[in-house]
C-alpha cells in the first residue's frame, strides 16, 4: 500500500481505567523477574523457614508421631509454638527480605535514569507517585510472599490445630507479623529506589546498599563506645527495627532505645528517602497548561 493511501484509525481497544494505569510497569518487572532461574532458586528458598515451621506446628497434633517418640524417649513430648517461635520466624524471613531487595532493588529505577527513559514514562498519562508506586509493587509483592502472608497461613493452620482458646488467646501474633512485615518492606522499598535514583551503574548501587547499612551500623557502634551511651543505635536501622518488632510482639527488646525513638529514626530515615526520590524522579521538562 501507497504511503499516501495510509489513513489515521484512532485506538479502538479497550481502555485501562486512569487509576490503574500505573500497573503497567510492574506486568513488565514481573515478566523480567522470573526469566532468572538463580532469582527462582532463591524465592524457592525462602520458603524453607516456613515449611520447617508448619511441621513444627503439625508434629505435636500428629498421635502417631507423639506416641512413637514418647516410646523411644521415655519422655512426653513437648512443643509449643508462640509469639518467641513467630518473632524468630520474622527475624528469618526478614533477613531474606533483604537480600530479595539486594538483588531487584537497584535496578528499578537506574535503567530508566541511564538510558533517558524517565521523560518518557512521565508523558504518559500517570503522575511522578504512580511511577515510584509502580516500580514498587514487584518488590512489594515478592516480600509480602515471603513475610506476612506465609506468617499469617501459619497463624492460620496452627489456630485450627490448637483451637479457638488459642486463636483468641494470641491474636497479637498476626498483627504483629503483618505491621512488622509491612514496616520492614516499606523501608526497603524506599532505600532501594533511593539508591536506584542516584546510583545508575547496578553493582554499585548494590554495593552502596549493603554498605549503608554497614556503614550505619560502624557509626552506631562507634558512637555507643565512645559516649557510653545507646542514643547512638538510633542510626543503626536493623537495631531500630528490632526494637519496633520487639515491640509488636510484645517481647524484651535487645537494646534499651525507647520504642518511640525508634520509630521516630525509621520515619525520619523513610522520610529522607522519600525526600530524594521527589528530587530525583521528575521529568526534563514540565509544561503546565
Amino acid at each position: 500500500m501507497a504511503v499516501y493511501e495510509r489513513s489515521y484509525r484512532s485506538y479502538a481497544g479497550p481502555l485501562t481505567e486512569p487509576r490503574w494505569r500505573f500497573m503497567v510497569l510492574p506486568r513488565y518487572a514481573v515478566r523480567d523477574v522470573f526469566t532468572s532461574k538463580l532469582f527462582i532458586g532463591f524465592l524457592v528458598l525462602c520458603f524453607l523457614a516456613p515449611l520447617v515451621l508448619s511441621v513444627m506446628i503439625y508434629v505435636p497434633h500428629n498421635s502417631t508421631f507423639l506416641k512413637t517418640i514418647e516410646t523411644m524417649s521415655g519422655n512426653e513430648f513437648t512443643l509449643k509454638i508462640g509469639v518467641n517461635g513467630y518473632f524468630w520466624y520474622m527475624v528469618a524471613q526478614g533477613f531474606l527480605a533483604f537480600w530479595m531487595a539486594f538483588i531487584l532493588g537497584p535496578a528499578l529505577i537506574s535503567a530508566d535514569l541511564r538510558n533517558n527513559a524517565l521523560p518518557l514514562y512521565l508523558a504518559r498519562p500517570f503522575s511522578r507517585a504512580e511511577y515510584i508506586l509502580g516500580k514498587t509493587v514487584v518488590l512489594n509483592l515478592l516480600l509480602s510472599t515471603i513475610t506476612w502472608i506465609p506468617g499469617l497461613v501459619l497463624f492460620l493452620l496452627q489456630s485450627y490445630l490448637e483451637g479457638f482458646t488459642w486463636f483468641s488467646d494470641n491474636l497479637r501474633i498476626p498483627t504483629a507479623v503483618f505491621f512488622s512485615s509491612v514496616i520492614w518492606i516499606v523501608l526497603l522499598c524506599l532505600i532501594s529506589l533511593a539508591l536506584s535514583a542516584y546510583v545508575k551503574w547496578r553493582p554499585v548501587a548494590r554495593l552502596a546498599y549493603i554498605g549503608l547499612f554497614i556503614v550505619l551500623s560502624a557509626v552506631a557502634g562507634i558512637v555507643n563506645f565512645l559516649f557510653k551511651t545507646d542514643l547512638g543505635s538510633l542510626l543503626n536501622i536493623g537495631d531500630m527495627i528490632g526494637v519496633i518488632w520487639a515491640t509488636l510482639f510484645g517481647i524484651t527488646s535487645l537494646t534499651d532505645v525507647p520504642a518511640w525513638s525508634a520509630w521516630m529514626s525509621i520515619l525520619t530515615f523513610s522520610g529522607l528517602c522519600l525526600l530524594l526520590l521527589a528530587r530525583k524522579v521528575k521529568a526534563y521538562e514540565v509544561v503546565k497548561s
